[in-house]
């Protein structure tokens, strides 16, 4: 039997960038179900989602990536989906790596897109990259190359198991450290490190939000 796929995609103001992310779906994954989450947009993101993906959700106002990644899983498992792949908005992953990701899943419960951290990726995104997948990898004892990357896929049992807190960017992070710490097996597959369209990650305030992520873990595995 073929596993049913969702691909999971949440959008901040990304009228620029949406339409091809989907195509690019529709191209690598053709049988899987595009399910866009409108993260309180302010621009025509609602509209180009309605034109491209079989399912939209819209926040009326912004509530953040975790809040939005939430409710689109939520969806997606609502869906029957055995398999969901999550991949951001803005055209810095490159959907045609989506299947590289779902084959990996033969042998892992999540797949990771692993982007380099070479001379494309800012400075201090590569910074705090390296740092969140260091952390990450000493609380869990596995071995984590890109700890912050949004472009993932997972098993339903995954999604249904793990309830990782947190309404924006932090709610990755959280998210992976439950699931390493429940025994979940994770597969790191290379994509390309594309930038160019602006990120919504906010460099200081989301940084904060992950290291918190972060320290709350690990303060409950001192205690």
């Amino acid at each position: 039997m073929t596993a049913s796929v969702a691909c999971v995609v949440p959008a901040l103001n990304a009228q620029s960038t949406l339409a091809e992310v989907c195509r690019g779906l529709r191209c690598a994954v053709p049988r899987a179900v595009v399910l866009v989450v409108d993260d309180g947009s302010a621009d025509a993101t609602s509209a180009v989602a309605r034109a491209c993906a079989d399912v939209v959700i819209r926040f009326e106002r912004n509530r953040g990536k975790g809040a939005a990644l939430r409710a689109g899983i939520t969806e997606a498992l609502a869906r029957e989906a055995d398999l969901v792949v999550t991949i951001d908005a803005d055209g810095q992953h490159d959907p045609a790596y989506a299947p590289h990701l779902l084959a990996a899943l033969d042998d892992a419960d999540l797949a990771i897109g692993a982007r380099a951290r070479s001379g494309t990726m800012p400075l201090g995104r590569r910074l705090t990259n390296t740092l969140a997948s260091v952390a990450v990898g000493r609380l869990t004892g596995v071995d984590v190359v890109d700890a912050q990357s949004g472009f993932r896929a997972m098993r339903r049992a995954v999604l249904l198991a793990v309830q990782a807190t947190g309404d924006r960017y932090e709610y990755e992070t959280d998210f992976l450290i439950r699931a390493l710490r429940a025994g979940y097996r994770i597969a790191s597959v290379p994509v390309p490190t594309v930038y160019g369209a602006p990120s919504n990650f906010r460099r200081m305030r989301d940084s904060v939000r992950v290291v918190r992520a972060i320290w709350r873990h690990r303060a409950g595995a001192s205690t």
